[in-house]
């Protein structure tokens, strides 16, 4: 008789379709992180340096220094995440911690003390600046970590991120709101931006803490994921820089979030100094969220039918393409600058739904090689990506606009003009391009990724046997 053939793996289990509930609570507390971190990322450094009179450049270091102990902290965070060991799980601890830091280090940015000035306000804001961020990677890293554990599917991991990203945005949307108002108290009176902007914060601090509690309360975790983190921080952080996987996407990241960084933060300043127009910024804010945000659950049908690498790959090609152009703008083209912010934000959406989508596939792919479950550490790896690309480009911008001789309140010399500009367009313009080129390498495609679940189900249950 022949041989009996060897039996074949144990086929996938097919995912269930994630619940609208799960989808609901897991972004939930990226509605209010997405109003405040919209106000930080935005509006701050224009309201530290307009409003409080605190050098650009003092603002540039203290934005470097928050970058440096990011460090630190991210890859810190993503370990004892993936090390936690409690009734709760995993990441819900990390989640519901974070919720105290959070609202009171935001009311330290927006409100001020009385009478705070010179050094006294300098150190106020250093310590709202990095605790505020400190606090953000409480929740981010095993906030994601969770997001990568809620599916095995690749497709379905997609919607997840979608889920996040319509909620970080719609939180940048009511976000813009604020601004605005805060724009409009501008024209009024430095005390009255200082009024506006206390009574935001005082509103939305509470409503980010009670969304942060309800996300923990709420969802559940993965019980045969426990224990399964990496027992050594460095040898968990090795294993990502290792993986040969992470490499493209983490690094497309970070060069795609500095040309995003520029642009975000300058506009603020183009719609003031260069369009004359500054209630312009606003409106440019909302045509670049609002296809971001509309435009989110249509890249998963393209991304099954065209792949997640093509799609990413697509829209940071797009994104450099609206950010060039707006160089050719000047006084008079609020229309061309809004008509290519809503370009640029429908082709933001894609990296943020796809993105994240893909470091979860990596993380199957460290599994494989070492067993463990660390999406803990390739998530502080991808938040440090993040925050390091906003808090350089903040440290760049704030040190080139003293550099150049650049006054708050007055008409711009020329050379601050085109500083501006050149900032503002033709640096995204080269960061994006740069981006989609390093992301070409990236091979984990869904075929790769299947075959990858399949030894891993062969793996899990030969683990479970022993």
């Amino acid at each position: 008789m022949p041989p009996t053939p060897p039996a074949p793996p144990p086929p996938i289990a097919t995912s269930a379709k994630i619940k609208a509930s799960t989808l609901g609570y897991f972004a939930l507390p990226t509605i209010t992180y997405g109003y405040m971190f919209c106000l930080v990322s935005l509006y701050f450094l224009k309201f530290a340096t307009d409003i409080l009179l605190i050098a650009p450049a003092i603002m540039g270091v203290i934005f470097g220094i928050s970058r440096i102990w990011d460090a630190i902290s991210d890859p810190l965070v993503g370990y004892w995440s993936d090390r936690t060991n409690s009734r709760w799980g995993r990441r819900r601890p990390w989640i519901a911690v974070c919720a105290l830091p959070t609202a009171l280090t935001f009311l330290m940015l927006f409100r001020p003390l009385s009478g705070m000035e010179n050094t006294a306000l300098v150190v106020w804001v250093s310590i709202g600046i990095i605790g505020f961020l400190s606090a953000s990677t409480l929740l981010y890293v095993p906030h994601m970590a969770l997001g990568a554990e809620l599916s095995d599917d690749y497709h379905e991991r997609s919607k997840i991120f979608a889920a996040r990203h319509a909620g970080w945005i719609g939180g940048y949307i009511i976000g813009i709101g604020g601004i605005a108002l805060l724009s409009a108290a501008a024209t009024r009176s430095r005390a009255d931006v200082l009024d506006v902007a206390a009574g935001q914060a005082l509103f939305v601090a509470p409503l980010a803490a009670i969304s942060l509690l309800l996300c923990a309360w709420r969802l559940k975790e993965r019980k045969d994921f426990a224990n399964k983190g990496s027992r050594k921080p460095v040898k968990a952080l090795l294993d990502v820089l290792k993986n040969r996987h992470v490499r493209p996407p983490l690094l497309a990241y970070f060069f795609d979030n500095i040309g995003f960084a520029f642009a975000g933060t300058l506009a603020l300043y183009i719609a003031e100094y260069v369009l004359e127009a500054p209630l312009a910024a606003p409106k440019f804010f909302l045509a670049f969220l609002i296809p971001s945000f509309a435009f989110t659950p249509i890249w998963l049908p393209l991304s099954r039918r065209f792949g997640k690498k093509n799609m990413w790959i697509f829209s940071m090609c797009l994104s450099a393409c609206a950010y060039g152009a707006m160089f050719f703008i000047g006084k008079g083209d609020e229309n061309i600058l809004i008509l290519l912010g809503a370009l640029a934000g429908l082709a933001n959406s894609a990296g943020h739904v796809i993105g994240p989508s893909l470091l979860s596939d990596v993380v199957d792919y460290d599994e494989y090689k070492t067993g463990e479950r660390k999406e803990g550490a390739y998530f502080a790896a991808w938040n440090f990506a993040w925050k390091t690309a906003n808090g350089i480009t903040l440290m760049i911008i704030g040190i080139i606009l003293s550099w150049v001789g650049f006054v708050p309140n007055v008409a711009q010399t020329v050379l601050v003009f085109y500083a501006l500009k050149v900032m503002f367009s033709i640096v995204p313009f080269f960061f994006y391009l740069f981006a989609a080129f390093i992301f070409r390498t990236y091979q984990l495609n869904e075929t790769r990724h299947k075959e990858l679940q399949a030894s891993l189900a062969v793996h899990r249950q030969d683990l479970d046997k022993t």
